[in-house]
């Protein structure tokens, strides 16, 4: 079983921040090492389904480079990047494939960026993906960070089950011990938790979680921020432990599909996507 590849050469184009560690040179590095299905951009309505048009207004309005937050540049052509990250991340909900995308997407809040992502391509494929037909949509996310923008989206919604792995205390902030409701599972790990402890709360917290939920479509937030060799955290997990987080997320629902978060080493970034498409084809 192969698994599609959806993304596009011109995400490797659009949205220069250099020298921001989310960097075109992030997608040059894939382009280079997978064959791809090319995506197409989001429409309006898809995205304004998770984000409020007041700030899709703003992001289209960019003009030169300019700072949304303290860690989240915009340029004159990210707009049309987080369109092309968006709709391929629809793609890949629709495919059963992996987007392989940037910006990153599960920071961003309905009304403003954060924490480099401008909208959330994981939640905007969710609600295409019900506005389709599909009742009942899970999020699994396993980048580094806590998907606050993400769980933000869907406080509230029974309809949509989001389970966060992330370590804590740590950026940004939220995701805490306790924190979560019935349809929202936060699980956070302390610094220098590697595959043993991430496989364990996989099998132990999430995934009995996500069972009971019973969703047709789980949608990984795939952040490999976590790996042992990533400059922006303090976490040990190698290939095999992507491989085989990949791989039990794919056995959650009768469709999977998955969506490129974090994940700035430009050496290893290639290899660790590469562990978890064997996974998700397992």
């Amino acid at each position: 079983m192969t698994i599609p590849l959806v993304s596009h050469p011109a995400l490797a184009k659009l949205h220069p921040t250099e020298p921001h560690v989310e960097t075109q040179a992030r997608l040059e590095a894939l382009l280079e090492a997978f064959e791809i299905v090319e995506g197409k951009p989001a429409s309006r309505e898809q995205v304004e389904r998770c984000h409020e048009p007041a700030y899709v207004d703003q992001l289209e309005a960019v003009e030169a480079p300019t700072l949304l937050d303290p860690d989240t540049v915009a340029t004159a052509t990210s707009y049309a990047a987080a369109l092309l990250a968006a709709g391929c991340a629809i793609e890949a909900a629709e495919r059963g494939g992996f987007a392989l995308v940037r910006p990153p997407g599960h920071h961003a809040l309905p009304e403003r960026a954060m924490g480099f992502c401008l909208f959330d391509n994981v939640a905007i494929a969710a609600r295409h993906a019900q506005a389709q037909g599909i009742e009942r949509v899970a999020i699994v996310d396993w980048d580094v960070h806590h998907g606050n923008g993400t769980e933000e989206i869907f406080r509230g919604d029974e309809s949509v089950f989001f389970a966060s792995m992330h370590q804590w205390p740590f950026y940004p902030g939220t995701g805490g011990p306790g924190e979560g409701d019935e349809t929202t599972l936060n699980v956070p790990l302390r610094a220098g938790c590697g595959d043993a402890e991430y496989l364990d709360a996989f099998d132990e917290i999430v995934a009995p979680a996500v069972e009971r939920f019973e969703p047709e479509l789980v949608l990984v937030s795939a952040g490999f921020d976590a790996h042992e060799r990533d400059p922006l955290a303090q976490m040990r997990v190698t290939a095999d432990g992507f491989r085989e987080l990949a791989r039990r997320s794919r056995a959650l629902a009768p469709k999977v599909g998955a969506v490129l978060e974090g994940g700035y080493n430009l050496e290893t970034l290639p290899d660790l996507v590469e562990a978890a498409l064997d996974g998700f084809a397992d």
